[in-house]
C-alpha cells in the first residue's frame, strides 16, 4: 500500500469518526436540539450548536444561496486537498492533509444534509472558552493546519542548516 493509499484511508478514517461521532450525539445522547446540553466533566461538555458558516463564525450561510455557495466552495477546497495529497512526497505533509481532507468532508456532508455542520465539543474553564464548540472534523482540521505550518517552518530552517553546512564544508 502507498503512503497516498495510507493517506486517503486515513482521511476516510476522519470523515466517518467525524460522522459517527455526530450520528452519536444526534441519536444515542439525544442532543437533537440546539442549546441542549450535557454536561460531562467540570471542564468539557457535549453542546449541540449548529454553525451556519465556516470557521470561527465567518461567512454566516443566511439564505439557501449562501448555503450552497459554501458548499461549493468548501467541496473545491476539498478537491484541492486530495490533489496535493495525491503530488505530496512528505509523508508528515499527507497525512496532515488527509485530517484536513477528512474533517472537511464531514462538514461538507452536514452543510448537505442538514443546511449547517453540527458542532458539540464545549472545551471550557469556567466561563472561559478557549475555543468555539467545534466537532471532531474541525478538530482534525485545525490539527492538520498546525502540523502542515509546524513542518514548513521547522524542517525549512533544518533544510537551510544542511545546505549552509553542505557549503561550509566545501570550502
Amino acid at each position: 500500500m502507498t503512503s497516498r493509499t495510507s493517506a486517503y484511508l486515513f482521511a476516510l478514517l476522519i470523515f466517518a469518526a467525524d460522522q459517527i461521532s455526530k450520528w452519536f450525539v444526534n441519536g444515542p445522547l439525544g442532543l437533537v436540539l440546539e442549546g441542549q446540553q450535557l454536561k460531562l466533566i467540570p471542564i468539557f461538555d457535549l453542546t449541540r450548536v449548529h454553525n451556519y458558516g465556516i470557521s470561527l463564525g465567518l461567512a454566516q450561510a443566511t439564505n439557501d444561496t449562501h448555503r450552497w455557495i459554501l458548499v461549493t466552495l468548501t467541496t473545491a477546497i476539498a478537491v484541492g486537498v486530495a490533489w496535493w495529497i495525491r503530488k505530496e512526497e512528505a509523508r508528515g505533509d499527507q497525512l496532515a492533509l488527509a485530517m484536513i481532507l477528512g474533517g472537511a468532508l464531514g462538514n461538507i456532508v452536514d452543510r448537505v444534509q442538514f443546511g449547517y455542520v453540527v458542532d458539540f465539543l464545549d472545551l471550557h474553564f469556567g466561563g472561559w472558552r478557549p475555543f468555539y464548540v467545534f466537532n471532531v472534523g474541525d478538530a482534525a482540521i485545525s490539527i492538520g493546519v498546525v502540523i502542515l505550518l509546524l513542518r514548513a517552518f521547522l524542517l525549512r530552517d533544518k533544510d537551510k542548516q544542511a545546505a549552509t553546512e553542505g557549503t561550509n564544508e566545501h570550502a
